[in-house]
C-alpha cells in the first residue's frame, strides 16, 4: 500500500467549523494539482455539529492512489492541524501519531507554552504555532461546503488562509503558489508562510521532509 500523509484538523463546532473545512480541503486541492492523490472528509463520529464543542476535519494526501476509502478517521495522523489553541487542554490531539509527526497550532503563545499542555509531546518530530486570529481576525460561519456541497462562501476567506501558508512552509507538501490561487484572502495566506514559528526536535522521521 502506498505512504498515505494523514492530516487531522481539531476545531470547534459551528463557529470555527468553516476554517477547519476549508483546511483540509484546501490544501488537499493544492496538493491534486500538483498532481497527488487526495481525500478531504469530515468526521463523522463528530455530527451533528454544536456550538463550540471539538470536532475534526481529515484531509490524506499520497504519490499513489489511496486505497483507504471508506475509513472516515485518521487513525495514525502525521500532522497535526489546531484551529483554537485551548483544544490542547484535555484532549489527547496526539492519538495514534507515530514518532517524528507535526503538530500546527493557532496560537500566539510560545512555542514551550503549548508544550506543556500535551503529555504525549515525545513522539512529535515538529511543532509550528502561527497567529492565525492576529493576522486576519475573521471566523467564517457558514456550511453550503458541508457533506461535498458547493461552498458558497469560498475558501479560506478568514483564519484559514494564514493557517494554509504555514502548513504549506512547514510541510512542503502543497505550494504556496497553488494554495493563492484557491484562498480568497492571499495575503493572509503570505503571512501565515512568512510568519510560522517552528521548532524542530531530535525525533524526526527522516522520511518525511519538512519545508523549509
Amino acid at each position: 500500500m502506498a505512504k498515505v500523509t494523514e492530516i487531522t484538523v481539531w476545531t470547534r463546532g459551528v463557529v470555527m467549523d468553516k476554517e477547519a473545512r476549508d483546511v483540509a480541503n484546501a490544501f488537499a486541492r493544492a496538493a491534486e494539482m500538483e498532481g497527488k492523490f487526495v481525500q478531504a472528509f469530515d468526521n463523522y463520529e463528530d455530527l451533528p455539529d454544536r456550538v463550540l464543542v471539538t470536532t475534526r476535519k481529515y484531509a490524506r494526501i499520497s504519490d499513489e492512489e489511496i486505497e483507504m476509502k471508506y475509513l472516515y478517521t485518521n487513525a495514525h495522523p502525521d500532522v497535526v492541524v489546531i484551529v483554537e489553541p485551548t483544544i490542547v487542554k484535555g484532549i489527547n490531539i496526539l492519538k495514534g501519531m507515530p514518532e517524528g509527526g507535526l503538530l500546527l497550532i493557532n496560537t500566539n503563545r510560545p512555542i514551550d507554552y503549548m508544550l506543556q499542555f500535551i503529555p504525549n509531546a515525545d513522539v512529535l518530530g515538529c511543532v509550528a504555532t502561527i497567529d492565525a486570529d492576529g493576522i486576519s481576525g475573521i471566523r467564517t460561519v457558514d456550511f453550503s461546503g458541508s457533506e461535498g456541497g458547493v461552498d458558497t462562501a469560498g475558501l479560506g476567506a478568514g483564519i484559514a488562509a494564514p493557517i494554509l501558508g504555514a502548513l504549506a512552509r512547514v510541510t512542503g507538501m502543497a505550494k504556496k503558489e497553488n494554495l493563492a490561487k484557491i484562498v480568497s484572502d492571499v495575503a493572509a495566506l503570505e503571512r501565515g508562510y512568512n510568519e510560522v514559528k517552528l521548532e524542530k526536535f531530535r525525533k524526526a522521521r527522516v522520511e518525511y521532509s519538512w519545508g523549509t
